[in-house]
């Protein structure tokens, strides 16, 4: 048989390297967030000028810094670890990532492929797997020239709903090697929700003599609380926000808005008792956190859910799920929905505003910093053992206004809020964290004081974390090691990274002191130290 050449690569012949910034630039990805390491070496010599490089001092602050930004920019975070250790270090807010459903397309340095079988340093085995199962997509490439194609499916599975992280391990001999350009592509997001599903629903929301609709982060997240509000304006129905939102999807002071559900299956039960009808918009049907009887799932209450998260649908235990976006789905609910006649449902009552004292009591701090916040301000908080008291007295406005860690996992929302005052630079970025939460992720704050950014960080102290000591309650065990974390500086630390800082102590430092540090020109942070008392998450039942 003839001999034959193998065929040349279509078109002009590039470096990865480039065709990886060409596809970035194709995909709006501005701003590539990092810590560099000897394997990362070729993808960051020479770097362009027209993608910003956002260097933070450890691998999950890279992670939580870009879902900050991904969140506030709608568009997928693009970080670049260091091998199998960056990775390592990175993991607890790449689950965080997986759990808030945000798009990252994650990147990481790999070895020679020459060297690989030797086990070389700084090698990762197997690197494909080390961030399952929390990513959508993950892979080594075969080739290096199929490296670009890597990194864009990992871009349009990050984007595809419900969103989340990817992973693309790249040696390090791969960047420089040669490769064709790759076009981008358009791929859409919108999934259309069945017809006769949505008949149903409509049917059973006419039908229902209390319904309740139970919103959750994805109606935020799809920029849909506008819609939200409509559908709950005709439906004349109470809107329960969902276990552990971690998104603001409706404004807490809207007259039907009724309240925050437990994570408890007791107590969620009890709080929609009333009603006969149960739509969850956005969210799991239903997250918990201790374990009880569920009465809600009995068969007394009809349960709809409408989610984009087919896994979401699947391990709901009873009721109809339609597996669609938000704005499709909410858009349809509308024009099928009939216009309500019942009664508008109660508004919540609000408490009333908490009183000065010394040692500073958590409520007075909520509330004095609520009213210090500017209208457009947005709010990152990791404060969990204080989110009961947040809920009471820092009501949200709604659309784009809150975020936390869907995770429970510390370290996620100080790096956050440098990504999301990245992101939004044209507002004030507040982090609202405890002191043990802060020290998880603390080398954040050297990102927002080198760039200064409108970020000002309110750290309560109260010396321990408090949610544990909240759960060693509610559990009822003793001695419990680890809970006291006494004597930390956070002024110091925070100067020490270049941050302005101030401690307060008394009450009537407190508006004072927060005036000053939302109007900083730059990055700031204010230690207040709290009453120590011990808040309970969850009331016991016997």
């Amino acid at each position: 048989m003839p001999s034959r050449k193998p065929a040349k690569p279509a078109g002009k012949s590039i470096t990865v390297r480039d065709a990886t910034f060409g596809l970035l630039r194709a995909f709006g990805i501005k701003k590539v967030f990092g810590n560099p390491g000897s394997t990362e070496l070729p993808f960051l010599a020479d770097w362009p000028d027209d993608i910003d490089y956002v260097l933070g001092l450890q691998e999950a602050s890279c992670v939580g810094m870009a879902d900050g930004y991904a969140q506030a920019t709608r568009n997928a975070g693009f970080v670049n670890l260091h091998s199998a250790a960056g990775v390592g270090n990175a993991l607890g807010n790449i689950y965080t990532a997986h759990r808030n459903q945000t798009p990252l397309v994650i990147t990481a340095g790999q070895q020679a492929r020459s060297i690989l079988p030797l086990q070389a340093f700084l090698y990762a085995e197997r690197a494909a797997e080390f961030p399952r199962p929390y990513v959508k997509y993950s892979v080594e490439p075969a080739r290096p020239e199929d490296v670009p194609a890597a990194i864009a499916r990992a871009y349009y599975t990050a984007m595809q709903p419900p969103c989340g992280p990817t992973f693309v391990s790249v040696p390090i001999d791969d960047w420089t090697h040669a490769t064709s350009p790759l076009e981008a592509r358009q791929v859409s997001r919108e999934l259309g929700p069945d017809p006769s599903s949505m008949k149903a629903l409509a049917a059973a929301i006419a039908e229902s003599k209390r319904p309740a609709l139970v919103v959750g982060p994805g109606v935020d997240r799809a920029l849909a609380v506008d819609l939200m509000v409509e559908v709950a304006e005709k439906t004349r129905a109470s809107v329960w926000v969902s276990p552990f939102s971690a998104r603001c999807s409706f404004p807490e002071r809207h007259p039907q808005f009724a309240g925050f559900l437990h994570a408890s299956p007791g107590q969620l039960s009890d709080a929609l008792a009333l009603h006969d009808l149960v739509v969850v918009i956005g969210a799991p049907a239903f997250t918990f956190h201790v374990e009880g009887h569920a009465s809600i799932f009995d068969g007394a209450t009809s349960i709809f859910q409408i989610t984009d998260d087919p896994t979401a649908a699947a391990v709901t235990p009873r009721g109809t799920s339609v597996v669609a976006t938000m704005k499709p789905a909410l858009t349809m609910l509308l024009e099928m929905l009939p216009a309500a006649k019942r009664v508008m449902p109660a508004a919540r009552l609000l408490p009333p505003a908490p009183v000065a004292a010394d040692p500073i009591p958590v409520e007075y701090l909520l509330h004095t910093l609520s009213n210090a916040m500017p209208d457009n301000a947005v709010l990152v908080e990791e404060a969990p053992s204080h989110r009961p008291a947040m809920q009471k007295f820092m009501p949200m406005r709604g659309q784009d206004s809150f975020y936390t860690m869907a995770s429970g996992g510390l370290g996620w929302s100080l790096p956050a809020s440098v990504g999301m005052a990245l992101g939004r630079a044209d507002v004030r970025t507040v982090c609202l964290i405890g002191d043990g939460s802060a020290m998880y992720s603390i080398q954040a704050l050297w990102t927002a004081a080198q760039r200064k950014l409108p970020l000002t960080v309110v750290v309560i102290n109260n010396s321990g974390y408090g949610a544990m000591r909240s759960f060693s309650q509610v559990m009822q065990v003793r001695n419990v090691p680890g809970i006291d974390i006494a004597g930390l500086d956070f002024v110091k630390l925070a100067q020490g990274h270049g941050c302005e800082a101030i401690r307060v102590t008394r009450s009537s430092e407190l508006a004072p002191a927060l005036e000053r540090a939302l109007s900083c020109d730059g990055a700031s942070l204010v230690e207040v130290m709290v009453d120590a008392a011990v808040p309970l998450l969850y009331a016991q039942k016997g």
